[in-house]
């Protein structure tokens, strides 16, 4: 009788670095006889001339493809190998040992359903195994092998397995891994790979290879509810309109009654519709387009869910944060959010705790820096279909991205939404912006004055408002020394606190802009992420960007208030053009060079700008 097929089995190695986790991989490849002649020849051409064996067989070339890898002797990148037994298919990710990889790692586990965590016999538990072991139980991975590798080095010695395993169980307990089997083994000699090795007798259990043929997986999807990410709205003539995406959880039939989230709206399922022909039933992990029973209004990134069980909508979360990017995570900034096929702006509004992965304690947090975990809360400019991460990894997990560079600088779990998301609602109001702005017969909008400190910003924009107040114009000025008395009082230099100061200037800018009013506001804003959140937050042609370019020797020559010669000095940290960075604007509305015109002709050219533009 034919063995049993068991399916697909997606796991990782990791662990510290030389722990062995390529060799092993490439073990695995050989003893399954998956390697072509031209692979095997080639392997042993590269083992000879860059292995690290002596001559023979480096198992590890198999999987380190980049040169730098070969060059170094560890892993870079996350490397997928495919490979299979009569029983089980397999998709093996090969993941980083190293720390500053630890992005990677959690690349390669988001998708995988087993671990495999290898220790050096001779090393024992170290720092990134804990850390590695803590990635794995927060990504939901709850089944881990523990390949304690290298047994040849330590003659196979039965203590040293015991110790390992005891110490390892211990730290895996606090983070609820309890389902954990321990293999000695020697990935390059081949002992308990893929067959029970002689020279460990004291060793009952399975080889490795056995094992993951073997392993029951608990089913995850069992009884979770229909969900299905709506990645495109299939209109491919008058007479069909269909939702297509991959089915992330449950199933679906013709007739079932379905919920759109975050609308509300709810009807049937009309058909089930792929290349091969209507379904009678779909189920998770298929792509397939619905059909409705009524015409809703359904856009990419919506969810269609189960009626009497979908999942909750909400724009503001706590969440847990790995960061990924080499500059800090500041609260304030804006990014983008993508769950699924929604894509979303989100700032992460505070920094609550992170997290030692040695100890699990948590530690006092205002940011995050590179492969730092932590405790966030964020807010969204819209809300989203969400599940919680630990019921659902596809609607409860999300990147974060850049949005200037389109760099993926993060990636999180949702826990749950803030109550304060529900609790808090627009209030109607009946005297809006259009009333306020043809009561006072102007344009509301925002002249954004940045550059570096000298440059002459505050004068000005305060010759500016004189003029428009002439020309009977309501006007405000929010400068940014003056708002650092009161609104600002609470906050420093650092870039955290520049962010913070410039989204809550760009916010009550906004409120003046609702009033009705031509708001000045002068600050350097060195970041143009910054400015383009409060551009962002505007309607269209609502923010002039106003750069009063002057070179830093200029600026620093004049040094009205003395703050060049006190950074200069080290008396003055984060000082902008000094030990902090000014980002110019790409592409100003508007660009005055101080060093060639007058304050007074800086401002005459900027009213001439705004008539002409129709502004005032």
């Amino acid at each position: 009788m034919a063995p049993r097929q068991l399916g697909l089995l997606r796991f990782i190695t990791c662990g510290s670095v030389d722990d062995g986790k390529s060799t092993l991989i490439g073990r695995l490849l050989y003893e399954s006889k998956m390697l072509f002649d031209d692979q095997l020849a080639a392997l042993e051409t590269d083992s000879r001339k860059v292995g690290t064996q002596g001559g023979e067989l480096d198992f590890a070339l198999l999987v380190d493809g980049l040169s730098a890898e070969r060059e170094q002797g560890i892993t870079i990148d996350v490397a997928y190998r495919f490979f299979a037994t009569e029983r089980r298919k397999f998709i093996v990710a090969d993941t980083p040992g190293h720390e500053q990889y630890t992005r990677n790692m959690v690349t390669g586990a988001s998708t995988a359903d087993l671990a495999i965590i290898l220790v050096d016999a001779r090393k024992g538990v170290l720092t990134q195994t804990r850390r590695h072991a803590y990635l794995v139980s927060l990504l939901g991975i709850r089944r881990v092998v523990l390949a304690i590798n290298k047994m040849d080095l330590v003659d196979f010695d039965q203590e040293t397995h015991d110790r390992i395993l005891a110490e390892f169980t211990e730290f895996a307990g606090k983070l609820g891994l309890a389902d954990i089997a321990a293999i000695p083994l020697s990935a390059l000699r081949g002992d308990n790979v893929t067959e029970k090795s002689g020279r460990m007798p004291w060793y009952r259990g399975p080889a490795l290879l056995p094992y993951l043929d073997e392993v029951e997986l608990p089913d995850a999807a069992a009884g979770r509810p229909f969900r299905m990410p709506v990645q495109w709205v299939n209109r491919p003539n008058l007479d069909f309109r269909g939702f297509s995406g991959l089915v992330a959880s449950g199933r679906i039939r013709p007739g079932d009654p379905v919920r759109v989230v975050p609308s509300g709206r709810t009807s049937t399922i009309a058909r089930i519709v792929t290349a091969d022909g209507d379904l009678d039933e779909a189920v998770e992990g298929q792509s397939i387009t619905l059909t409705l029973a009524d015409e809703i209004d359904i856009s990419r990134g919506d969810v269609l869910a189960d009626a009497a069980n979908p999942p909750e909508a909400a724009d503001q979360f706590e969440v847990t944060l790995i960061w990924m990017a080499e500059e800090p995570m500041l609260p304030g900034r804006s990014y983008l959010l993508k769950l699924g096929a929604k894509t979303v702006a989100c700032t992460v509004t505070s920094a609550k705790y992170k997290v030692n992965v040695n100890t699990l304690e948590h530690l006092a947090a205002k940011s995050l820096g590179l492969n730092e975990i932590g405790i966030c809360n964020i807010g969204l400019d819209q809300p989203i279909a969400f599940d919680a991460y630990a019921d659902n990894r596809d609607t409860g997990g999300f990147i974060l991205i850049d949005r200037m560079t389109n760099e993926t600088v993060g990636a999180g779990l949702l826990h749950f939404g803030l109550r304060r998301a529900q609790n808090v609602h627009w209030q109607p109001v009946d005297i809006d912006k259009a009333a306020q702005a043809k009561l006072k017969g102007q344009k509301p909008c925002i002249l954004w004055f940045t550059g570096l400190s000298g440059a002459g910003k505050s004068t000005i924009a305060n010759l500016v408002a004189q003029d428009l107040f002439a020309r009977g114009r309501h006007t405000a000025l929010l400068d940014g020394d003056n708002v650092r008395h009161g609104l600002n009082k609470d906050l420093g230099f650092t870039d955290a606190d520049r962010v913070e100061n410039i989204r809550r200037v760009a916010e009550v800018g906004k409120l003046m802009v609702e009033a009705g009013l031509i708001v000045m506001v002068s600050f350097i804003s060195p970041f143009r992420a910054e400015r383009r959140m409060a551009r962002e937050i505007l309607q269209p042609g609502e923010f002039i960007e106003i750069f009063v370019d002057t070179p830093l020797a200029v600026a620093e020559e004049r040094d009205v208030k003395g703050l060049y010669k006190k950074a200069r000095r080290g008396e003055l940290a984060h000082f902008t053009g000094i030990d902090s960075p000014y980002e110019a604007p790409e592409a100003p509305d508007i660009r005055v060079n101080t060093s060639i015109m007058t304050a007074r002709e800086a401002a005459d050219d900027i009213v001439k700008h705004l008539i002409d533009h129709a502004i005032v």
